[in-house]
């Protein structure tokens, strides 16, 4: 291909609300051009990428039994409110009426759609496993939709759905599309890796996430360094800190604070460790009247030590606390008598139930809220104090629970090692949902036996367009972007200098494309006559691996300039066999 049948867009600057790399890199490299909010144009570089990584995906998906099928972008209502999630999904669902006044939705997934073609198609247990999958258009109507390609509204996934007649042939199942993932990121030059994750609004139980490493990353991952332990934050177990809790050495004491709502300003005044601080978070499970109160919230006081994180996820797990909210101030006064900022586990107005983290139900002498303006409680202790913490998962008037997050330094939850935090891209989930959508829906089999059974079922996604930003975001440099072998939009670009007015330049590069479309690689040959400055400028900014640089100086004495983009590393080929050699390097990439 010649540069000038091609479609070549640069600009020397990115646009303001270009927050982060891939975004202005994709920008300025003509690959991406906005529309709207979130909603992006690919232009013919960006859309060369998008197809070669669903080329790759739909290797390996055909690879491991996946059936390619296509499934509507627009999907009834109807089918959404069998499953439950009309009303759960939330406001990023898209939801449109047709002519008819009929609802209908834009797909951001196809669980329900999936399922009904199951449950249509698929009658014995005969007919099972199965695993449909395809590569279509979603649209999440995100709040804030930024970074691009990385967090917009309109995007393109590969979905699978997998069919099992038992959780054993399900998790099989869940098996094979994980080491098809592994294949696929390995494929894809990718530094990556699975997590183990929250199921989320999908649902289900066992469940994996495929985190791209970027600084630029959204999501927390921890990982051991002692084991292949990996999670992301909002699901890495946080071990106790403490072994065993000590008798206690201190008197309780109430002690003036004054001014000082925060575990680390309490901590500094008094001249003490953070770590013996204990924070209070209040947290209410009962809908809100219009006067910011409920008429029976049940609220909840948890504890956390004053260097450590709430983790909300967690929380959400303790039996009761499905579906909280945060306390307002107003209940928060009803039940501690005393605004945030000085709440602690004792003097209490009303009934409140108390969870503590693991750490803090190990802790002794520590320091909280007394539940007055100005002051906290010193040389706190369960059993002395307040009521000892049952064991996690008893019922008692203060629960143990996990529901902190990890901090780099914890102990491994496998025992191995200790944890290490890193931020990543979510580029790939995998979950096993069992029967949630199947039970939902009817969409049932007989068995073996002659009974009906719900299906177990299996969920597969991978971001193809979001995949283009976390590749840059792994692989740039201050000139430009670096694709990984195999996404280029080019493999390698011939840049000739002077071809307008050197016979030998022109035959030269025609004679170098020729052998590389012969050899089979992607190439293009800038004919622009371009400035070598700005031509070079260009594709170190568009990222193609390999560049030929074709001259007549070199030629003079058979030679040719080869540039790998990575480190931008040339080298001087002769002209013959440089063909051979292009393909050898683009292999050892």
């Amino acid at each position: 291909m010649k540069a000038t049948a091609f479609h070549l867009a640069t600009l020397k600057e990115a646009p303001a609300d270009a927050e982060i790399v891939s975004h202005r890199l994709m920008t300025r490299a003509g690959m991406i051009k906005k529309l709207a909010g979130g909603i992006y144009t690919y232009m013919p570089l960006g859309l060369r990428v998008i197809r070669k990584i669903e080329s790759v995906i739909r290797q390996e998906m055909n690879r491991a039994g996946a059936i390619e099928l296509l499934m509507p972008v627009v999907q009834p209502a109807e089918l959404w409110m069998e499953s439950g999630r009309w009303e759960q999904y939330g406001p990023e669902l898209m939801r449109v009426k047709d002519r008819h006044d009929r609802d209908f939705i834009i797909q951001p997934t196809s669980e329900e759609v999936i399922t009904d073609i199951a449950r249509q198609d698929i009658k014995s247990y005969r007919q099972m496993p199965k695993n449909f999958y395809h590569i279509q258009t979603k649209f999440r109507d995100e709040r804030r939709p930024r970074f691009g390609v990385m967090r917009g509204r309109e995007f393109t996934m590969k979905d699978a759905y997998s069919f099992d007649r038992n959780p054993e042939d399900a998790l099989l199942s869940y098996r094979q599309m994980y080491d098809a993932y592994i294949r696929i990121f390995d494929r894809l030059g990718l530094t990556y890796r699975a997590v183990a994750a929250d199921t989320g609004a999908i649902g289900g139980s066992a469940s994996h996430e495929f985190q791209v490493i970027a600084d630029t990353g959204e999501d927390a991952i921890a990982y051991s360094t002692g084991s292949s332990y990996a999670a992301n934050v909002e699901l890495a177990e946080a071990v106790p800190l403490i072994a065993q809790r000590t008798e206690p050495r201190q008197p309780m004491r109430k002690t003036s604070t004054p001014g000082k709502e925060r575990c680390e300003d309490v901590a500094a005044f008094l001249g003490v460790p953070l770590e013996s601080t204990v924070k209070s978070l209040v947290l209410a499970t009962g809908s809100l009247s219009a006067n910011g109160t409920s008429a029976a919230p049940t609220i909840w006081l948890l504890l956390v030590r004053g260097d450590h994180a709430l983790n909300e996820i967690k929380a959400a797990k303790v039996p009761g606390l499905a579906g909280f909210r945060f306390a307002t101030e107003a209940e928060i006064m009803v039940h501690f008598g005393c605004p945030p900022g000085y709440l602690g586990p004792t003097n209490l107005d009303r009934p409140v139930r108390i969870v503590v983290d693991r750490t803090v139900g190990a802790m002794s002498d520590f320091i909280c809220g007394a539940n007055e303006p100005g002051f906290h409680l010193t040389g706190m202790n369960w059993g002395r104090d307040l009521p000892m913490p049952v064991a996690e998962g008893e019922p008692g008037a203060v629960m143990t629970a996990d529901i902190r997050n990890v901090v780099a330094g914890d102990p491994s939850p496998d025992g191995k090692g200790t944890l290490a935090i890193q931020r990543g891209i979510e580029v790939g989930h995998v979950f096993y949902l069992g029967t949630k959508y199947s039970a939902a829906m009817n969409a049932t089999f007989i068995d073996e036996d002659g009974r009906a059974k719900p299906m177990e079922m299996g969920c597969y996604g991978i971001g193809v367009t979001r995949l283009l930003g976390a590749a840059i975001e792994q692989n740039h440099d201050d000139k430009g972007i670096i694709w990984p072998a195999g996404v280029a939009p080019f493999d390698v670009v011939i840049c000739p200098m002077g071809l307008d007015r050197s016979d030998a330049v022109r035959a030269a590069s025609t004679q170098l494309m020729e052998q590389l479309s012969q050899a089979g690689l992607d190439a293009i040959l800038d004919d622009r006559n371009e400035r070598p400055g700005a031509m070079f400028a260009d594709w170190e900014l568009i990222g193609v691996p390999l560049r030929l640089t074709v001259g007549d100086r070199g030629l003079k004495e058979g030679l040719v300039e080869l540039t790998v983009r990575r480190g931008l590393v040339t080298e001087k080929l002769p002209l013959e066999g440089a063909a051979d050699v292009v393909v050898q390097r683009l292999k050892d990439l």
